[in-house]
């Protein structure tokens, strides 16, 4: 646990942040593929959801605001009904949309994505990525300074469709700077020269060797890069996002450092950048030191990479990650409340999520048989194991033999086990209640399950699976077994392995 960090989310509160830039749409199809169309060699999505979400400006204020941030946004919409989805999903997040312009004559830029299985298969662009004519130009800056602030930060997010012209850049970048306001500038496009004067510019690797004009490979490469386009820019440092490598800061004085990423599953790279930009601009803005702005953005980094598209990042996401321990069994180890909301981003991914449940003593072959079934029947298996108390209500006073963070933590050890949680209830009903599975599995010999946790599961559609029984093998037969074993005796165990 970083305790130091996650003492500086606190320490951000409600920071004013302003970003201006290229406003864009994100359309979503979730499907399922599953068979090949006879017209072409191409695969069918058939469409079961569809979804809008902000996009590029629109998306770095979304991640501000998700982190409690007072957040305006300025850009260029169409006179189209994807504007009108912009608006309303502004208003959804408790984004200032005071200075959104509209030019009839450009539509609102929409990125339409495919998704199978949580996966993209196909992204169509609907854009005009020319610079705004001169008017709008106009129009937009005075949108702007009509919002006065007060700003902590402005976030200048340059997806090169048309919006920030070197024009309206330096105008910017020279009126924040002269209000003592620092200006963070997310670089996509050459050149760069009109953001010169920017407080800090973030940009990926490949954005960077395009700055410089030659390939960044390796370590020593990104740092000389970077150094290179900090002369070029006059800013106060330059942030390289790098992938699995994490992310490099060089400031304009002091030494340069790479916070490696955290290891976490990949799942889609899509608004990475977004959140780096507007997790540094509201922690800068709130007077966090660099080093540890730059921290926090990597940690929201690692989480939102866990997501499918454009996504938030909260601080109480961000909180969690930073608490999380290195150790991945130990991060399997959860609550109810922290397993509610992995569940759902792994339902956001299309996966299936398995439940079972049970004491799980004195883990034994038996078991191991189980959860592989059990994992078998979907992507996502979440193991619930009685708490000691419910074990010796359940039992008797004398179990468990095994207290229940031991038993957690050799369950995490399994690689088929997901997620482990501990319940307190005579029933799983209350975990069921929360993460809502899809299937519940059950073993064959604990006989029908009745009663309310029946009825929930089949309220909500769940399929239940009864898992087959390995024969001789039960924790209370093995107690009993090793009870009755006389010193010097194998006893019946040369029969059973204990």
């Amino acid at each position: 646990m970083n305790t130091r960090l996650i003492e500086q989310i606190d320490r951000i509160g409600r920071p004013h942040v302003l970003v201006v830039g290229d406003v864009l749409l994100d359309r979503y199809h979730w499907g399922d593929v599953s068979r090949i169309s006879p017209e072409a060699p191409i695969p069918i999505l058939h469409v079961k959801q569809e979804e809008y979400r902000l996009g590029g400006a629109a998306n770095v204020a979304r991640n501000a605001a998700a982190l409690g941030a007072r957040v305006a946004c300025a850009g260029v919409l169409g006179a189209d009904p994807p504007a009108a989805e912009v608006r309303r999903l502004f208003r959804r997040h408790g984004i200032d949309r005071r200075a959104l312009v509209i030019d009839r004559a450009r539509p609102t830029p929409v990125k339409t994505r495919m998704i199978a299985h949580a996966q993209q298969m196909l992204r169509v662009d609907r854009e005009l990525p020319v610079p705004v004519p001169p008017r709008v130009e106009r129009a937009l800056l005075s949108a702007v300074r009509r919002l006065r602030g007060p700003w902590d930060a402005v976030i200048l997010s340059d997806y090169h469709k048309g919006t920030l012209t070197a024009a309206g850049v330096r105008a910017l970048v020279a009126l924040f700077r002269r209000r003592g306001i620092p200006v963070l500038a997310g670089l996509k496009r050459l050149p760069f020269s009109p953001y010169r004067g920017v407080t800090g510019a973030s940009l990926n690797t490949a954005e960077l060797g395009h700055a410089v004009g030659r390939p960044v490979q390796t370590d020593a490469d990104v740092l000389r890069a970077a150094r290179m386009l900090l002369t070029r820019l006059a800013a106060g440092f330059v942030l390289v996002t790098r992938g699995e490598k994490g992310l490099t800061v060089v400031p304009r004085s002091g030494p340069p450092e790479t916070i490696p990423a955290r290891a976490r599953e990949v799942y889609d790279v899509t608004g990475a950048g977004d959140t780096v930009l507007a997790v540094l601009g509201a922690a800068l803005g709130a007077g966090v030191p660099l080093g540890d702005a730059a921290r926090l953005a990597n940690a929201a980094a690692g989480v939102v990479v866990g997501k499918v598209g454009t996504e938030a990042v909260t601080r109480a996401e961000l909180s969690e990650a930073l608490a999380e321990p290195h150790d991945p069994h130990d991060r399997k180890i959860t609550d109810a409340r922290t397993l509610a909301a992995r569940v759902k981003a792994h339902r956001a991914r299309g996966e299936r999520i398995v439940f079972t449940n049970g004491c799980f003593d004195l883990l034994h072959a038996g078991h191991a048989r189980t959860l592989a079934f059990a994992k078998a029947q979907g992507d996502v298996l979440v193991v619930a194991i009685n708490s000691d108390r419910s074990v010796r209500r359940l039992k008797g006073p004398e179990r468990p033999l095994v207290p229940q963070a031991a038993r957690a933590a050799l369950l995490a050890a399994l690689e088929m086990v997901d997620y482990v949680v501990v319940f307190d209830t005579d029933t799983p009903l209350p975990l069921l209640q929360a993460i809502r599975p899809d299937v519940l599995v059950k073993g064959a010999d604990r006989g029908e399950v009745v009663g309310e946790v029946r009825r929930f599961v089949d309220s909500i559609g769940a399929r239940l699976v009864l898992a087959p029984v390995v024969p001789g093998f039960s924790t209370t037969g093995l107690v009993e077994r090793i009870r009755n074993r006389r010193p010097g005796h194998p006893g019946p165990c040369n029969r059973i392995p204990c």
